[in-house]
């Protein structure tokens, strides 16, 4: 009896298995099937939205599954839109770029970086419209480069320049019981501030007032530039929110023109030489891009290797969202060790993140640079350990408003002593030696205290001395601008901490000149090959709670949320940015 029933399970078990490959299988075929091949009509107009998150490195999955499954995110990579732009210039089927953007998902140096291609873009004699129902300020000046701006008549522009605002617990400290005990060096690495003050320090008002101020120059020039304002005229106009309606907008040259989408529609007619009625043939960035013009085609045979380290930095493996010095490690393993690869350049895009981690992708940059030229090309933000991996390179490249800087380290550890003294608690420990244990619900002691601040000291030197050895540089010099304080791109070319400013284009063709080669394409790394296990962790009713946070808290209050999580779960000392910043 035992016999049959086991016989009929395992029947029945295979059979269930067919069933879920032969399931597979047919989805499998029907995506690929399903794939539609992008082609460009002739007259068309390249459109370009970046509501979708803009990478710097956002490389698709070939697997069909991933398709199947909603594996692949909705992201763009900067390099393929770079690429894109370049390729539209000398493409006779693209008349010019009609820019439809509600808001740009990128950091600010990448909103420049796309918004320079396109300047670069209006010089071979093409067009660039733009239009939008209300701008906010990101996408406005993102928009402001085109060669005409029109807005809905009863539509907006955000315009009022920069600000920021941090919270502080103490009080709420105070108040619960729940304390975070604080060790740092560095008066600007504010990140640790709001638990210990109810206001902002002087130091950190300074560091933030020059940062944000620079940034705003920027987009301050580059928008009067385009609209052919005086710097002073368009802070003016921030100062009085002059953008606060279509009527205003007009009368202060922020647009050309207030439209409705359809009369829009007819402005692109008419530029490509088309009557009201005839049908405009767009074509998304995203589309062109994946009819194979998110490459430059070259069949040059040397090769110069991008990588990317994009996110915060974790001692582990690490993916596409976080840098691991496993991947960043192979990855410039992998580099130095192809005969091809004539020099690397490190794209940074991270706020730093594990002591560690730092420390062991940093020595292995000086291990390839030993071999081949090292450049680095800063992205949004390079901060502390952001900029530890990028300090021994040859040269190092900055956008003008990438956040950079940042020399400084901290560590946070909970203590819930007077809680646990408020409603009753009383934690006692058995240990074999003096130091074995710390407890959340016992005062932190003079012992504990002192070990965890040589720790801290140590690392900080430490820190300096990379830096020193990296940038020629001696340590009291090091010193006098560190002390966790951050710089923008701009301000940290004036103290040494960059070489130049410029975007990666600009870094690839200094690693090319270094490596004395002319003829070269470039090769991206790392590969991100993910298992069958970390690709179901993504499967759509694993993010359930995910989505459910994000409806009921809303996106921004959901980016608050992910932040407290990621601070709980700080492990070792921390070479990070003190705060988060989003620049809208």
């Amino acid at each position: 009896m035992n016999f049959l029933r086991n016989l009929f399970a395992s029947i029945f078990g295979t059979l269930i298995a067919l069933g879920i490959i032969l399931v597979l299988f047919l989805l499998v075929a029907a995506a690929v099937g399903d794939t539609k091949k992008v082609s460009v009509a002739s007259n068309s107009i390249l459109e370009i939205q970046l509501e979708e998150l803009v990478k710097d490195y956002a490389p698709k999955s070939e697997n069909p599954l991933d398709e199947i499954f909603g594996f692949n995110d909705a992201k763009i990579g900067l390099n393929t839109i770079i690429n894109a732009i370049e390729n539209a210039k000398y493409d006779e089927k693209i008349k010019g770029i009609s820019i439809t953007s509600l808001g740009v998902n990128a950091g600010i140096a990448q909103t420049q970086a796309i918004r320079n291609k396109l300047v670069e873009f209006k010089e071979s004699g093409k067009f660039v419209m733009a239009y939008a129902d209300m701008f906010d300020q990101k996408s406005y000046y993102f928009s402001s480069v085109a060669d005409s701006i029109f807005l809905n008549p009863v539509g907006a522009i955000d315009f009022k320049g920069l600000s920021s605002e941090i919270l502080f617990y103490k009080d709420l400290e105070d108040k619960t019981g729940v304390t975070m005990e604080v060790i740092r060096h560095g008066k600007y690495k504010s990140a640790v501030e709001p638990f210990l003050y109810n206001e902002m320090s002087a130091d950190n008002r300074e560091q933030i007032s020059a940062f944000l101020t620079s940034i705003w120059d920027e987009m301050v020039v580059d928008i009067s530039t385009s609209r052919e304002l005086t710097e002073e005229l368009v802070n003016n106009i921030a100062d009085n929110l002059l953008g606060r309606n279509a009527t205003l907008a007009i009368e202060s040259k922020l647009v050309d023109e207030a439209l409705y989408f359809d009369e829009y529609m007819d402005k692109l007619k008419l530029a490509v030489g088309l009557l009201k009625v005839d049908k405009l043939s767009k074509v998304s960035i995203q589309d062109y891009i994946a009819s194979g013009k998110g490459r430059v085609l070259s069949s040059a045979s040397d090769k110069i290797a991008v990588i990317y380290a994009q996110g915060e930095i974790i001692y582990g493996k690490g993916n596409e969202d976080v840098i691991g010095q496993d991947l960043i490690i192979n990855a410039l393993r992998k580099a130095t060790e192809s005969k091809s690869v004539k020099a690397i350049v490190l794209r940074v895009n991270s706020p730093g993140g594990s002591a560690l981690a730092s420390e062991l992708i940093w020595r292995e940059m000086k291990l390839a640079g030993n071999k081949k030229p090292i450049v680095v090309s800063m992205g949004n933000v390079a901060a502390s350990g952001g900029y530890y991996i990028a300090c021994s390179a040859d040269r190092i490249f900055a956008e003008p408003t990438t956040i950079t800087g940042s020399i400084g380290v901290f560590g946070v550890i909970p203590n819930m002593s007077n809680l646990a003294n408020k409603i009753g608690i009383n934690a006692e420990q058995v240990s074999t030696n003096k130091g074995a244990s710390y407890s959340v619900f016992e005062p932190m002691s003079n012992e504990f205290r002192s070990v965890t601040t040589e720790g801290v000291e140590a690392v900080y030197t430490t820190f300096l001395e990379r830096v020193a050895d990296g940038r020629n540089m001696e340590i009291e010099d090091v010193d006098a601008i560190a002390q966790g304080r951050v710089w923008s791109g701009v301000d940290a070319l004036n103290n040494g901490l960059v070489d130049e400013l410029g975007n990666l284009d600009a870094a690839v063709s200094y690693a090319a000149e270094l490596a004395e080669t002319t003829d070269y394409k470039v090769r991206n790394y790392p590969s991100y090959n993910i298992d069958l296990e970390d690709r179901f962790s993504s499967f759509p009713f694993m993010k359930t709670k995910e989505k459910v946070l994000i409806e009921e808290l809303g996106e921004d209050n959901y980016k608050i949320y992910k932040s407290i999580k990621a601070l709980s779960k700080l492990k070792g000392i921390q070479t990070r940015l003190p705060f988060m910043i989003e620049i809208k």
